[in-house]
């Protein structure tokens, strides 16, 4: 299911937010309504809670393909545990928290490759999260970050690149900086995707389909534009239409 090429079927780079519905069945209807239409589903801490491990598989069987969206951050051991258990469900891609630090990171790649090694299993794409699209510069400075939005950005992707991370959870609004720093090859996840005079919500640093994957997005994820939409269906094939636009641009300046 992960597409590393950048030209590829934009399709298959849309990830759309399974954390809906008010029962079990009811998520697993937007799962086949959408499969053909998003490349991914995203399952976060809302629906994993809920249903647990069980909803993970119920997606598959559907043919669907999961990023499991639990941005583990613990001591490097734990974390590493929770890699092999996300491994083990046969994910395309998971997350953990860049600020757990280099070794928490590096333990979870390296504990992620040989569980998968071991048990013949696909190695899932590690994403690090940088910060929350959800935070911007006042956020940080009453957490206690000394530098600002872009410096903390570029220097928690660098260390997740060192720690040997295939990529980066970021802020739209962080993509053109994340691949000067990191390079072309460094996978960039993007959140906070508005389509044009939408709501941002809680959202406070969003971008358009076309601008973010202009910019270099590998994948998007996308919850309620498609969500509540009167045809979610056909919402989604408008993001990838506007994604196809967004890589033309971006091969068209190449």
């Amino acid at each position: 299911m992960i597409m590393r090429n950048r030209n590829s079927d934009p399709r298959g780079k849309l990830i759309f937010a399974l954390d809906v519905g008010e029962s079990l069945e009811e998520a697993l209807s937007w799962v086949e309504l959408l499969s053909g239409h998003v490349g991914l589903f995203k399952i976060g801490k809302e629906a994993f809670t809920f249903w647990g491990p069980d909803i993970v598989r119920q997606v598959q069987q559907r043919g669907g393909g999961v990023f499991l969206d639990l941005k583990f951050h613990d001591i490097p051991n734990t974390v590493a545990r929770a890699a092999e258990a996300a491994t083990d469900l046969r994910i395309s891609m998971f997350n953990i928290h860049a600020s757990g630090g280099k070794k928490m990171m590096s333990e979870a790649v390296s504990a992620t490759r040989r569980f998968a090694e071991k048990r013949v299993l696909p190695v899932p794409v590690i994403l690090a999260v940088t910060i929350l699209t959800s935070l911007n510069d006042q956020d940080l400075l009453d957490i206690g970050f000394r530098g600002g939005m872009q410096e903390t950005v570029l220097g928690l992707a660098r260390m997740a690149q060192d720690a040997g991370v295939s990529g980066v959870v970021a802020s739209p609004q962080d993509i053109a900086a994340i691949k000067a720093a990191c390079g072309s090859d460094f996978l960039i996840v993007t959140p906070g995707i508005r389509g044009t005079g939408a709501a941002a919500d809680d959202q406070k640093r969003t971008l358009t389909p076309f601008e973010a994957v202009a910019l270099g997005a590998d994948y998007l994820v996308v919850g309620r534009p498609i969500r509540l939409a009167l045809n979610p269906a056909m919402e989604a094939d408008a993001i990838v239409d506007e994604m196809s636009r967004g890589i033309a641009r971006r091969v068209g300046e190449q």
